[in-house]
């Protein structure tokens, strides 16, 4: 089979090219250019894209970089801004995969006459009575199942994920085993488009106004501090938000930028029981759910599932089986099977 391997200059997608060509396969790696700023994190510096070339020849393979740095801007980079401007918090990495790994890198694979296309993500392929599957990786610690959710099953059926039955220590291992200048490279962590020296705050400062507003207490109404960047303020966090004077931990209940107030409230005061969907984004793997389905429902890379139910009437939406933290607009939620809580069944965007 002829294989282009998505290599990030990282340990995982190193381990996964020499395992498809351990396997017989014709291995061909790919590097994607994504950022053209300053970088100092994530996974497009220079470094990385060294890192990949020099596995890649380690191997014994042809290597190639795609220039992608227009689409991630308008895919990726532009929504990021115009979320944080609207009072939402997108995710990029999942809006990554979704329109430049899993889109244009799968049309460039096709185009060029390759039978499938591989990444180092800690997921797995199954193949159940005929159909592909989206499932967790071996390692619960690392598996990245959710920022795969927007996969369906025309991808998944040209989708190989070599390392998603291992865990983290064994594909460490196994790239010094074969000689990988990788094998003890930490884990990229951050936003690649955002200087880890500089932060999110100078980033988007550097291209939309940051506006101050009022925190406002959610019960009482009365204003117990001020912010002066409301953009940078998520639905759930407690980070930078004082306590109350009972002394109980405050966390944000709503972001209101045309109004400048951000409301916050103890935790019993904000907890939520269901969340709107955006009717646009939601997305099935396989054939779509029924309004009354119930699902396992994640919300962050490594959140806890938890049981719920996806409605519709006018717009989807989920209803919880247990309150919940709130959950900021612009986030991804993934469904899971309820039978098989390692089966990714679709994914949507969380609506205002």
């Amino acid at each position: 089979m002829k294989v282009l391997v998505a290599m990030s200059g990282g340990v995982d997608s190193s381990v996964a090219a020499a395992l498809l060509g351990e396997a017989g396969h014709e291995v061909v790696g790919a590097t994607l250019k994504l950022w053209g700023g300053a970088s100092d994190s994530g996974c497009c510096s220079v470094a990385d894209v060294d890192d990949a070339r020099r596995v890649a020849q380690t191997l014994g393979i042809d290597h190639h970089v795609f220039n992608y740095t227009e689409e991630f801007e308008t895919h990726v980079v532009a929504p990021f801004v115009e979320g944080h401007a609207r009072g939402m918090s997108p995710n990029p990495c999942i809006e990554c995969n979704r329109h430049i790994k899993f889109d244009l890198l799968f049309e460039r694979a096709e185009r060029l006459g390759f039978d499938a296309v591989a990444t180092g993500h800690h997921a797995q392929v199954q193949w159940r009575d005929g159909e592909a599957l989206l499932t967790r990786g071996a390692d619960s610690a690392k598996d990245q199942s959710y920022v795969l959710g927007y996969l369906q099953s025309a991808q998944l059926e040209r989708l190989l994920l070599p390392i998603g039955g291992m865990n983290k220590s064994e594909v460490r291992a196994h790239a010094e085993r074969v000689g990988l200048r990788t094998w003890d490279k930490p884990d990229s962590q951050d936003v690649c488009f955002i200087e880890a020296s500089q932060g999110r705050e100078v980033f988007l400062r550097s291209r939309i106004p940051l506006s101050s507003a009022e925190l406002v207490d959610r019960v009482s109404g009365e204003v117990v501090g001020h912010t002066d960047a409301a953009e940078l303020m998520t639905v759930g966090q407690r980070r930078g938000v004082l306590p109350g004077r009972d002394g109980e931990r405050r966390f944000v209940a709503q972001v209101d930028l045309a109004a400048g107030r951000v409301v916050v409230g103890r935790l019993d005061d904000v907890m939520v029981t269901s969340l709107r969907l955006n009717e646009d984004s939601v997305t099935f793997a396989r054939d779509a759910l029924s309004p009354g389905a119930d699902v396992w429902a994640q919300w962050s890379a490594h959140g806890q599932p938890r049981q719920a139910t996806l409605r519709y009437d006018v717009d989807w939406s989920l209803d919880l089986a247990e309150a919940a933290r709130p959950v900021a607009a612009g986030q991804t939620v993934v469904f899971y099977s309820l039978n098989d809580p390692t089966v990714v069944e679709g994914a949507a965007l969380v609506a205002r």
